[in-house]
């Protein structure tokens, strides 16, 4: 029995190393590319028992493959500003997985965009999709185009060109992109008119998150803020625990932020902060959320404008600072690592019980440590933020069967989603020896279902 034991001991750790040399050839391989070393990380740290259950998958060469793109595109936009000056960005669509579906992902316009932060979100996009049980792959894509203080004219200037270019690459049944940072309901708009127009039809399932009028889908708005909380209330449920009468902090104050907050209060839970990039509101009576739908979706406006209304309001400059407010819930949806270890530890200190990841890879990976040791709930986002995709995917749908489905059926189907990836995280996380840690759970139970998807297609 000892020498049984000692095989498998030794087995194991020859996964570990096989796991280990892996990681240095992606990162050999991809320099420089920090946020999507950390994201293959997460996931092959997760990865070691599902390896060591089953070793076809390393004979398979899954990890090697999975960490590889199918194909990456980059491309220069050109664009015309108001004054006539002719500006240059750069592009970037990175398909990255379609063993199970259309590559799908959004587009983020920020000027922090690059090829390491799309081959993160990426990355993390496969696993995702894969757990929304839908039929769709993985991909990204942006540009380092920042549209703070263009004019609605440059803005749709600039994404005429940019879909001029990346026309030639998607289509409904090819790559689906959808919104992200800084492309929302125009930039779509202005995207798909010019799509249209390259392609001389109307092909509405080519992307996700147009307006209602033109194939877009009700609840899509709604569906990654929603979705976040409906998952974390499974979560809190398990352990008898709930919203209702729970202190939140909402990090961020765009669409994700805003309908987290807004299905945060329907169950009974009381928001006190909330963020932009430029620094935090704290409201100890409540964060008004009507006020923060006019600053944000009418006025376009930073959110210190708040305590013009709510003079009982405290605004601080440093977004960063928003995890000092104490609180019984956190939800980061704001952006990548925008929580550290120092803002994880603060927050167990003041008592955080459960934390809900609304954007993608809000916490860096010592502070998802600094939670699990603390014994915080903790939802990962790629399964706490897949409610985004999930309508994604019901707009999909719609548009193939010239369907509209009302705001209550696709809500109603999206909390079917939500509770389903946390029932399959949570069983999978049982199987392989670590109940209660769903980011384990998450990261296995989107994998094996892609993996077995590749192995069956054959090596291509």
């Amino acid at each position: 029995m000892k020498t049984i034991e000692n095989k498998e001991e030794l087995y194991t750790e020859s996964v570990h190393h096989y796991v280990n040399r892996v990681f240095e050839k992606v990162k050999k391989r991809n320099p420089n590319e920090n946020e999507f070393h950390q994201a293959v990380k997460e996931v092959f740290d997760s990865l070691i028992p599902v390896l060591v259950k089953n070793p076809h998958y390393i004979k398979q060469g899954i990890l090697e493959t999975i960490v590889e793109p199918e194909r990456v595109i980059s491309f220069r936009v050109p664009w015309v500003d108001d004054e006539g000056n002719v500006k240059v960005n750069r592009g970037f669509r990175v398909q990255y997985n379609s063993a199970i579906g259309p590559y799908k992902g959004g587009l983020r316009f920020h000027p922090s965009v690059n090829a390491s932060i799309i081959k993160f979100l990426g990355f993390e996009q496969i696993f995702k999709n894969s757990l929304t049980g839908q039929p769709i792959g993985g991909g990204k894509g942006g540009a380092d185009f920042d549209p703070k203080g263009k004019s609605d004219r440059e803005i749709m200037r600039f994404c005429q060109s940019f879909m001029t270019e990346l026309s030639k690459y998607i289509g409904p049944d090819t790559d689906v992109p959808a919104g992200d940072i800084g492309v929302g309901a125009r930039e779509i708009g202005y995207l798909f008119g010019q799509y249209k127009k390259m392609r001389g039809g109307y092909e509405a399932g080519v992307l996700t998150g147009k307006g209602i009028g033109y194939g877009g889908s009700l609840a899509r708005k709604e569906a990654t803020g929603y979705g976040t909380v409906y998952f974390v209330e499974e979560m809190l449920q398990d352990q008898n625990l709930s919203f209702k009468g729970r202190t939140v902090v909402v990090s961020g104050s765009g669409n994700v932020s805003i309908y987290a907050m807004e299905k945060a209060a329907q169950l009974g839970a009381k928001v006190v902060a909330c963020s932009d990039s430029n620094g935090y509101i704290y409201d100890k009576k409540g964060i008004n959320l009507e006020t923060v739908k006019r600053i944000k979706e009418v006025e376009k406006k930073r959110i210190s404008a708040y305590v013009t209304d709510h003079p009982e309001a405290i605004y601080t400059e440093n977004c960063l600072g928003i995890w000092s407010v104490p609180c019984d819930i956190a939800l980061p949806c704001a952006t990548q690592n925008e929580i550290d270890s120092a803002s994880a530890e603060m927050l167990v200190s003041n008592g955080v019980k459960a934390v809900g990841e609304g954007a993608n890879m809000p916490s860096t990976l010592e502070a998802v440590e600094i939670f699990l040791e603390n014994n915080v709930l903790f939802a990962p986002a790629k399964a706490a933020n897949a409610g985004g995709v999930s309508v994604s995917a019901l707009e999909m749908s719609q548009n193939s069967s010239r369907l509209s489905w009302t705001f209550e059926e696709v809500d109603s189907k999206l909390q079917a989603i939500m509770k389903n990836i946390y029932q399959n995280s949570k069983e999978a996380a049982r199987e392989y020896g670590a109940p209660g840690n769903f980011v384990v759970g998450a990261n296995i139970a989107g994998f094996v279902k892609v993996a077995d998807a590749m192995i069956e297609q054959g090596v291509i």
